[in-house]
């Protein structure tokens, strides 16, 4: 497999797909193109990997994926010894539908706070649009630890932390209160959590 992928140190939606891949154990090859060349050039370096000229992209050696959500997915399928979603249908059922208003929601807080793993660590002000994603993010961390007993949103990583990792850089970097000593106990296993340690690492070095 090969999983094609953004930089490292903003592309959220590639560290997701990641993150599960890497949980998997499976070999995987990983092609990263860097985001925001100028005359278009970072488009042209992914279409011949992905038909929707996006980043990630898991190429298997039969078909392409080409959308975050979808390669998760297709990873729990593969791989059901590494339980990407939990054995339980109500827990499971649930941590889909984070996953789900993740991948398609929280459109102020994306824009108002993107990810950047080299940003330094300040607040700034934020729109109550934005706010209210937070608030949002704070009500779903919390049903799904107290519901999981923890320690993480499903009780074991699942993808839907992989989903929501993205989130605790942004809490981090803008310095937004998680909310309580719950969530920031659960930021701090994702912001350590070894994988997502080493893309950190990765991320930082780039320009």
């Amino acid at each position: 497999m090969e999983l094609v992928i953004g930089s490292k140190r903003w592309s959220s939606w590639s560290m997701r797909p990641w993150l599960s891949l890497k949980r998997t154990g499976a070999e995987f090859r990983e092609r990263l193109i860097s985001l925001y060349q100028a005359d278009g050039q970072t488009r042209l370096e992914i279409l011949p990997h992905s038909p929707s000229g996006r980043v990630p992209a898991l190429k298997t050696g039969r078909v392409v994926i080409p959308e975050s959500l979808a390669i998760c997915e297709y990873l729990a399928e593969t791989f059901p010894d590494a339980r990407l979603w939990p054995a339980d249908a109500d827990l499971r059922a649930l941590g889909r539908a984070a996953a789900s208003e993740m991948h398609a929601g929280f459109r102020a807080l994306r824009l108002e706070c993107p990810m950047d793993l080299a940003r330094p660590l300040e607040a700034v002000a934020l729109s109550e649009e934005a706010l209210a994603d937070i608030a949002r993010v704070r009500v779903l961390w919390t049903d799904l630890l107290t519901r999981s007993g923890g320690p993480f949103l499903l009780g074991e990583w699942s993808n839907a932390d992989a989903f929501f990792t993205p989130v605790a850089t942004r809490f981090r970097t803008y310095a937004v209160d998680p909310g309580s000593p719950l969530l920031a106990a659960y930021m701090d296993r994702l912001l350590s959590w070894p994988d997502f340690l080493e893309w950190e690492a990765a991320g930082r070095l780039e320009t």
